[in-house]
């Protein structure tokens, strides 16, 4: 299994779900791998999981002076970036009324200003050619209650992999959204719902997906393998949908 092979590659939020099986996938796939996380356990966690050769970084997704401290430790250690995947993300889901201030501004510092400044910090890095894969989520393209602010950012997010794919043609660098459907992750533990609220919307989920199940890492990490690969090499500026066919049907 060589898809990856000599290609350097960095996950953020690549500590659990979606990010630790996609760092797992892309090991074996030949890349050398980095990942970032906030929690130093969970990067230690990493590390013996997947072994030392991973690059196993503290980083704050949301901190925009932060990715620029990012970039310049990658730089030091790597003499390119062929593959970045943008993965970490908030994904707290609320009723409109229960939003403050400060809880969407976090949101939008993870999932929309971070990543834009990330990619901003990496951009003397990225090789020619090169894979940027923005995670987004099919709830950009549905009208799933609760969750406004989180599609929101996601919906922006998707809207960079256009946009900058425009601007960044002639550099040989690939943007592209990865949309993953209804997911068995962590994540959903994660919500900031009452235990009755999210085991209701747990089951509202299940049943948005067709096929009547949810999604796993694995399903997600193999879409991740292939837009980060050279099979990809002709799409430029899409969103991949791995959803169960939640946003189609």
């Amino acid at each position: 299994m060589s898809r990856l092979k000599n290609k350097f590659a960095l996950i953020t939020g690549g500590t659990s779900g979606i990010g630790l099986e996609t760092a797992r996938q892309f090991v074996l796939e030949g890349a050398t791998v980095a990942v970032t996380g906030r929690s130093a356990s969970a990067l230690q966690a990493v590390r013996h999981e997947l072994g030392g050769a991973v690059l196993a970084i503290q980083s704050d997704a949301g901190d925009s002076v932060g990715q620029q401290a990012l970039a310049r430790q990658l730089a030091g250690v790597w003499p390119r970036l062929d593959v970045l995947f943008v993965n970490a993300g908030d994904v707290t889901h609320h009723s409109i009324e229960d939003w403050d201030e400060a809880a969407w501004d976090q949101l939008m510092q993870i999932n929309l200003k971070g990543p834009f400044f990330l990619i901003q910090a990496l951009l003397p890095l990225l090789a020619n050619p090169s894979s940027v894969i923005l995670c987004g989520s099919v709830s950009a393209r549905i009208g799933l209650a609760q969750s406004s602010a989180y599609a929101a950012s996601k919906a922006g997010l998707l809207s960079l992999a256009r946009t900058l794919s425009g601007e960044f043609v002639g550099r040989g660098i690939r943007v592209n959204g990865l949309s993953p459907g209804p997911t068995e992750t962590a994540a959903l533990d994660k919500l900031g719902l009452p235990a009755a609220e999210q085991q209701a919307l747990r089951e509202r989920i299940r049943q948005l997906v067709p096929i009547g199940r949810m999604g796993t890492p694995w399903e997600l990490a193999k879409a991740a393998v292939y837009l980060a690969s050279d099979e990809s090499a002709y799409v430029v500026g899409t969103e991949l949908l791995v959803d169960g066919g939640v946003g189609n049907l």
